[in-house]
């Protein structure tokens, strides 16, 4: 009897780690209390386009068991299969902050379009040819608006309760638009999760600010074996990149993610210019996506830090708005920009090269020396983009083999990840830690930072699950 009541009560929480461990993408872990189950976050597999496809077809877990959602940010390896809950029935709250509930919504629109397209090429195809696969969207857009429905927005820093259980407080990760970190209280019980945490003194949002005391840190380990360079480095290598392909008589290709690396990317153009840095070079957004969520930042300036409104803000001025700058809607104005003759600068999507009309970008201008293909974010193993980095030659676009004659630069300055050293500072800020537990890491990357947090004999237990693997405490 006293040992079934002992366990009870240090075991009053149990963890799964379901997705996002042992790699970056696919973040979903399991939270178990007194019968009760909270899904933290539920992320889409991002990645080579068929493996990526097969891993989100099936969700780990019974979507019929699940209480309440949790979501840190939009980022779509964080939230894009939230609208297969909407689908599979799922009806219980989804709770994110406002900046966060805001963002997803072109986002999932965005991912619904693509998912029905993609379904009706493959069906296409595999009517032509018997050895092509058809397959269904993952979701539509009236699973889009389903899930929509179901997000309740929170504050960041108030305490809102989840599941009857469970008191659960949204804290600044500093990452993107309404990212937090999130911590879960339980009784004298505590879970914090780092979600994406990004790195001190960058540009255009505030830094991520310390979570309350907690036993148990999930935490990010995306660049966990490294050291960032200040972020005004990467300011100073984009003036570079501009003016050394500008006096090529070439064209400046940006793979970028819609959601945060295009604003910054956009916040140091328009530094650059009204410096008189670089030359004034037309600039196009080719991605539809990234000007909606740029019209989503400007209705947020609370949540950009005071560099920002010293050079912005305070001077009525559109961070990211600036002369020559033209965000491209239609297919067709997308298409016109291959035949553009003159310098000039295309950010377009996917930030990793795996789809959306960069890879149309690639195709016309990887194979031009005069050219620079300018990679500004995370490249996820066997990606076109991490194949490009790696400096292979010929790669395949678009199902051609191009030779790679184009230079290739890349700027790890502009991560919106924390790296090593504030990754172990966070943990460090983290008073009552016991466990932690490194996710959102490819294998390599969480394994030096374990073997870093070990070496400095500190009295935390630190592990890097792997999918399915659980703990109680």
């Amino acid at each position: 009897m006293h040992r079934t009541t002992y366990e009870r009560i240090i075991k009053i929480m149990k963890i799964t780690f379901l997705g996002a461990a042992g790699g970056v993408t696919g973040s979903k872990h399991l939270i178990e209390v007194e019968g009760k189950r909270i899904l933290l976050e539920c992320g889409m597999h991002q990645g080579q386009f068929m493996v990526a496809r097969k891993l989100n077809e099936t969700l780990p877990f019974d979507v019929s068991t699940i209480d309440a959602v949790v979501l840190s940010h939009a980022h779509i390896d964080h939230s894009g299969l939230l609208p297969v809950l909407a689908k599979q029935g799922y009806r219980g709250p989804i709770f994110a902050t406002d900046g966060t509930t805001e963002l997803v919504r072109p986002l999932f629109y965005d991912a619904a379009h693509i998912q029905v397209e993609d379904a009706a090429y493959y069906k296409q195809k595999a009517a032509e040819n018997p050895n092509v696969v058809a397959f269904e969207a993952l979701y539509d857009l009236d699973d889009v608006k389903a899930c929509l429905e179901l997000f309740e927005p929170q504050k960041r820093g108030t305490t809102f309760r989840v599941a009857d259980v469970a008191d659960v407080t949204f804290v600044n990760a500093g990452h993107i638009l309404g990212s937090a970190q999130v911590h879960i209280r339980v009784g004298d019980k505590a879970v914090s999760f780092t979600g994406d945490l990004g790195p001190s003194n960058r540009k255009i949002l505030h830094d991520p600010v310390s979570t309350a005391g907690a036993q148990v840190l999930i935490s990010e380990s995306t660049y966990g074996g490294r050291l960032h360079k200040k972020q005004l480095a990467a300011r100073e290598q984009l003036k570079k990149v501009i003016t050394d392909t500008y006096s090529r008589g070439g064209k400046i290709i940006i793979p970028s993610f819609a959601l945060e690396r295009t604003q910054e990317i956009l916040y140091d153009l328009h530094r650059l210019y009204n410096l008189k840095e670089i030359p004034r070079i037309p600039v196009f957004v080719d991605s539809p996506l990234a000007t909606d969520f740029t019209k989503i930042f400007g209705q947020h300036l609370d949540d950009f830090d005071e560099e920002t409104h010293e050079f912005f803000i305070d001077k009525n001025k559109n961070p990211f708005a600036f002369k020559g700058l033209t965000h491209t809607a239609s297919t067709r104005e997308s298409k016109k920009l291959n035949a553009f003759s003159k310098p000039c600068i295309i950010i377009a999507g996917s930030g990793m090269c795996e789809a959306g009309r960069v890879k149309h970008h690639l195709k016309h201008h990887i194979d031009d020396a005069r050219n620079t293909v300018l990679i500004v974010g995370y490249q996820a193993e066997h990606t076109l983009g991490r194949k490009i980095v790696e400096g292979e030659s010929p790669v395949r676009i678009l199902g051609k083999m191009i030779d790679v004659k184009a230079d290739i630069v890349s700027i790890r300055s502009y991560s919106a990840h924390a790296d090593q050293k504030e990754l172990i500072t966070n943990i460090e800020k983290t008073p009552d830690v016991e466990s932690v537990f490194l996710v959102h890491g490819d294998d390599e990357q969480a394994e030096i930072l374990k073997a870093k947090i070990d070496e400095m004999g500190k009295p935390w237990t630190v592990h890097v699950p792997i999918p399915g693997d659980s703990h109680e405490f």
